[in-house]
């Protein structure tokens, strides 16, 4: 199937303009204020904020870099031992991907200056009574050619 970048393209049957109209409430705009709110945390090393926008439960996963951890727990006691990110680090090409009122994508860009990487970074959100909160991430790096 040739996927197109017409945004009334077809994807397996679904067509993302149909979405768009049967969805008019659908902005993304209160999930992108939870995910700037993840990465200040993340730039402060504000644990609180960081364990308190991860779903707090044992299904949640995070793929780091060089790591992983299943469930609340886990991430939590990863996040005590590496609570911030170098200084520096800048998104580039952010994008708020809504799947429904309760549920998006956010996949992002980044580098650090000196890094010689290109990081990626993909969450899955999920709005719960408390907020949207990360249900899946995941963080790699790729050596810049």
């Amino acid at each position: 199937m040739t996927r197109s970048a017409d945004p009334g393209s077809q994807w397996g049957g679904f067509t993302a303009a149909g979405w768009e109209q049967s969805h008019p409430t659908v902005t993304g705009e209160d999930v992108r204020a939870a995910f700037e709110r993840y990465e200040r945390a993340l730039l402060d090393g504000d644990l609180a904020v960081l364990t308190e926008l991860f779903w707090d439960d044992p299904r949640c996963r995070r793929f780091g870099v060089a790591d992983r951890q299943d469930g609340a727990e886990e991430i939590l006691a990863w996040r005590r031992e590496h609570p911030g990110v170098p200084p520096g680090r800048r998104l580039r090409e952010t994008a708020v991907v809504p799947l429904g009122d309760d549920t998006a994508v956010v996949t992002t860009l980044f580098d650090h200056p000196g890094s010689g990487t290109e990081g990626r970074q993909s969450q899955t959100w999920f709005r719960f009574p408390q907020g949207w909160r990360i249900v899946a991430a995941h963080v790699s790096e790729v050596p810049l050619a």
